[in-house]
C-alpha cells in the first residue's frame, strides 16, 4: 500500500498517539518538534490529540524529525496498551450514550493509573452492551416480522434449501414412509450428536434446553398418550444446529431463526416427496384436504396445514393463505401469498390484528358444531376466497388454524359444495368494525365497558440474546444436570 492509500484512511486518534510516543521517545518537546517541522507547537498539540490530520507532505518530515519510518507512523495499533486505553477513553466520551450520562470530560492524565483506565472504559464497553440488549419496541417487533413475512410470500413460502437438508437427515436414519415415530426422532438426534432426555423441571420459559458441551437435549416429561407432541420440539431444536444458526443478533434474525427451524421440523415430520404423493393425488381427484396430511403423517393440524402451504405454490401452482387466530378474531400469525385481505397495521405487520367478523376463521367459533371442518366462501374487496377452518381444542385460549385459497382454486378442495357464504367490506369500518346507527344511537354515552387488562399491554418485548428466556433459570438446571467427574465424587 502506497502512502497515500495510507493516509487516506488514517485515523487522527491512533496517528497522534503514535506521533506523540515517538517523540518522547526521542526526548523533544512539542516546541522542539516544531521547530523541526516548522509547525506551531499547538498544531501539533492537535495532531497529537486526533483533532488535527496532517498532511500529507508533513507526514515525511515528522517521521523524519522523530526518527522513525514512515510506515511505522502510519501503523494502525497504538503503540502501547496505554495508548490503545487512551484512545478508547476518547472514543467513548464522544459516544452520544456516554455523553447522555453528563459527566464532565475526563482526561487521561499521568495520575489516571492504567488500572483505572481499564476499569471506565470496560464499565462504558459493558453499558453499551446492555443498551444494544434492550428490548425491542412493539414497533420494531412488527416491523421485522412484516418484513420477514414479505419474504416468505415472494418465495412462496419454500424454502428448498432447507427441504435438502431435511432430505440428507431422513435418508441418513434410513427413513422409507409413514408417521417418523419417536425412536426416528432420537436416531435424527444421534445423527447430530445429541442425546434426548425427559426431565421434570425444565425452565418454564423454554420449550427445551440444549447442553452443548454433554451434547443432551432436555425436553419436558410428558403423558405416553401425548408423546408425539415431543417430537416437533425436539426436530425444531435440532434445526438450530443442522442450519448452521448463531446467536440470534436481532429481534429480526430471532424471528427468521425459529421461522426456519419449524420449517426444518415439518419438513422432516411431513417429508417433502411422501407429502407431494398426497397431495398430488388428491389434486387430482379434486379432493385437497389439510386432514388427511395430518392423518398421514401424524402431526397436528397447524403443522399440516404449514407444510401445505409449503408446498402448494411451489408444486401444486395453487396460491394459499393461512392463519392461526383466537376466538376473538385476534391473529397470532399468518401468512399469504394470494391478496387476501388481512388487517395490517402501518408497519405493514398482520399479527396482532382483528380479523373481520364475517370470514370463517370468525364464524366457526359460532357454528352448532365448531369443531368440525367449517367451510366457506367469503366475498371482499379483493376478490371471493373459500376457506377451511378447525378449530383446535387443545390451546389455552382455544385457536382457529385456518387454510384458504382464491375462488378459482376451491375447485381442487374438499368441502368445496359448502352453502355457508358470507360477504366482508373490511376495512370498511362500516362491515363489522363500528356498531350499527340504531345501536350506536341506544348506548353511546350510556355504556362503559371495563377492559380486560393484559399484563403485556405495558410492557415492552422480552429483551436478551433469546426474547423471553430466563437464562438464570436455564443455567441453574444445567448446573443441576452437569455429570460430576468420577474424581470429584465422594462416598457416604
Amino acid at each position: 500500500m502506497s502512502t497515500r492509500e495510507q493516509t487516506s484512511t488514517i485515523d487522527p486518534l491512533v496517528f497522534g498517539s503514535r506521533l506523540r510516543h515517538a517523540r518522547t521517545t526521542a526526548g523533544l518537546t512539542l516546541a522542539e518538534l516544531g521547530a523541526r517541522v516548522g509547525r506551531t507547537a499547538s498544531y501539533l498539540s492537535m495532531v497529537e490529540n486526533g483533532r488535527r490530520e496532517p498532511k500529507l507532505s508533513l507526514i515525511g518530515d515528522l517521521a523524519a524529525a522523530v526518527g522513525v519510518g514512515v510506515a511505522e507512523l502510519l501503523a494502525v495499533a497504538p503503540p502501547t496498551r496505554r495508548a490503545q486505553l487512551e484512545i478508547e477513553l476518547e472514543r467513548s466520551q464522544s459516544d452520544p450514550l456516554y455523553r447522555e450520562l453528563g459527566l464532565p470530560y475526563l482526561k487521561p492524565t499521568s495520575g489516571l493509573s492504567d488500572a483505572a483506565l481499564e476499569h471506565i472504559v470496560t464499565l462504558f464497553d459493558e453499558v453499551k452492551r446492555r443498551s444494544t440488549l434492550r428490548a425491542a419496541t412493539p414497533e420494531e417487533a412488527r416491523k421485522a416480522n412484516a418484513a420477514l413475512r414479505a419474504e416468505m410470500r415472494e418465495r412462496g413460502n419454500y424454502f428448498g434449501e432447507i427441504e435438502a437438508i431435511a432430505a440428507g437427515v431422513l435418508e441418513a436414519i434410513g427413513y422409507e414412509r409413514g408417521p417418523v415415530s419417536s425412536s426416528q426422532v432420537a436416531e435424527m438426534a444421534a445423527h447430530f450428536g445429541f442425546s434426548i432426555q425427559r426431565v421434570g423441571d425444565l425452565p418454564g420459559t423454554v420449550r427445551s434446553v440444549t447442553d452443548m458441551t454433554n451434547h443432551v437435549v432436555y425436553i419436558a416429561q410428558r403423558d405416553e398418550l401425548d408423546i408425539s407432541a415431543a417430537r416437533p420440539v425436539v426436530l425444531q431444536t435440532l434445526g438450530h444446529f443442522a442450519l448452521g444458526h448463531d446467536d440470534p443478533v436481532s429481534f429480526g434474525d430471532f424471528l427468521r431463526q425459529r421461522v426456519e427451524a419449524n420449517y426444518f421440523a415439518g419438513a422432516l415430520l411431513a417429508p417433502e416427496a411422501a407429502a407431494l404423493d398426497v397431495l398430488q393425488t388428491a389434486k387430482r381427484r379434486r379432493d385437497l384436504s389439510i386432514d388427511d396430511l395430518r392423518d398421514q403423517f401424524g402431526v397436528s393440524y397447524e403443522m399440516a396445514a404449514h407444510r401445505f402451504t409449503n408446498l402448494a405454490t411451489e408444486h401444486l401452482g395453487i396460491r394459499v393463505h393461512f392463519t392461526r387466530s383466537d376466538e376473538n378474531g385476534i391473529i397470532w400469525k399468518a401468512y399469504e401469498n394470494d391478496d387476501v385481505p388481512y388487517p395490517r397495521d402501518p408497519d405493514g405487520a398482520i399479527e396482532g390484528q382483528r380479523l373481520c367478523r364475517q370470514w370463517a376463521t370468525r364464524r366457526a367459533f359460532q357454528s352448532d358444531d365448531r369443531f368440525v371442518i367449517h367451510y366457506q366462501y367469503t366475498d371482499t374487496p379483493t376478490g371471493t376466497f373459500f376457506c377451511s377452518t378447525h378449530v383446535e381444542v387443545g390451546r389455552a385460549p382455544v385457536h382457529a388454524i385456518t387454510v384458504g385459497v382464491r375462488f378459482d382454486d376451491a375447485k381442487w378442495f374438499r368441502g368445496r359444495e359448502t352453502p355457508r357464504r358470507s360477504v366482508s367490506r373490511c376495512p370498511d369500518e362500516s362491515c363489522c368494525r363500528r356498531p350499527p346507527p340504531a345501536l350506536a344511537s341506544r348506548w353511546h354515552g350510556r355504556a362503559w365497558p371495563s377492559a380486560r387488562a393484559h399484563s403485556h399491554v405495558l410492557a415492552a418485548l422480552p429483551s436478551g440474546t433469546f426474547p423471553g428466556v430466563d437464562l438464570a433459570d436455564v443455567y441453574d438446571f444445567l448446573e443441576r444436570r452437569r455429570p460430576v467427574p468420577a474424581g470429584n465424587q465422594r462416598d457416604g
